[in-house]
């Protein structure tokens, strides 16, 4: 009686241990095997800061409330993975990593190119490749083939995107050229850059391939494409610097979403299979 009643103890100290462990870890973070353990915004939710002014990547719902988009989807696949729920916050482009690295997120997804710059703050797990492209008024009365041909002319762009430094460059080059100037108009909501080619305040706007193509098949009949897509970038979820166990978790629950198949079906839906990492690299 006494080994038995030993053992007993011994279990009930061991299942109280497990209960006290468990709640531990609710409290602080959720446990992803291995020892670590993410922190996250608010417990049970990852937490996604993005600019959603951005479509077909992350764009608010017609007539309804929160956000859809490819990217969107993605990451709402991605922490179900994880065994979380999804939260997204809307932020501006030009301070979404500032966002992250206060903690305000877990995670960015926001269709971001991955410079050398951005890697300065922030790590990334590459999930989709985009080209950049022209958007014109129809019929393209300006004859806009590629930047080269935008030296006098009035050009939309966003904010701290890689569109905007390219535009730089270009208008470096025209000058150099004693060409005149590109006029760029820097706006930080890619819908009302988009709206400045429409009211005919600037004969182009620069942005990810995807989006001139849904603007274009939202109003074929204002909007045509400028040239060829060019300068294929990669984009990525980012991650705080140094934040491994959050980097590894996103990493290994995106491969996951990969290998079932999820990741190509939401390309598909998005038409958007140009973008697929496990095609073009």
């Amino acid at each position: 009686m006494l080994y038995t009643r030993r053992i007993s103890l011994n279990m009930l100290l061991m299942g109280s241990c497990l209960i006290l462990s468990l709640l531990f870890t609710a409290c602080t973070g959720v446990s992803i095997g291995s020892g670590s353990t993410l922190n996250l915004v608010t417990p049970g939710t990852l937490t996604v800061g993005s600019d959603t002014n951005y479509p077909p990547k992350e764009f608010a719902k017609p007539n309804a409330e929160g956000y859809t988009g490819f990217d969107v989807d993605l990451i709402t696949a991605i922490a179900q993975r994880m065994g979380l729920k999804t939260k997204i916050f809307t932020t501006g482009f030009d301070t979404i990593l500032d966002g992250l690295n206060a903690k305000r997120f877990d995670v960015v997804i926001s269709s971001m190119g991955i410079t050398n710059e951005r890697e300065q703050k922030a790590d990334f797990v590459h999930y989709f490749n985009t080209g950049t492209s022209l958007l014109v008024r129809k019929g393209n009365p300006k004859h806009i083939k590629s930047l080269s041909d935008l030296c006098g002319l009035g050009v939309g762009v966003q904010a701290d995107t890689v569109e905007q430094s390219d535009l730089t460059t270009a208008d470096q080059t025209c000058k150099a050229q004693n060409k005149p100037g590109i006029r760029v108009s820097v706006l930080q909501d890619e819908v009302d850059v988009v709206q400045l080619l429409k009211a005919g305040s600037v004969d182009a706007t620069y942005q990810d391939s995807p989006v001139t193509t849904y603007y274009l098949s939202q109003d074929p009949g204002d909007f045509a494409v400028g040239g060829l897509v060019t300068k294929a970038i990669p984009e990525g979820i980012a991650v705080a610097k140094g934040n491994t166990a959050m980097f590894n978790a996103v990493q290994n629950a995106f491969k996951q979403v990969e290998a079932d198949g999820t990741y190509h079906q939401l390309l598909a839906k998005w038409d958007l299979e140009s973008g697929d990492i496990t095609v073009t690299g």
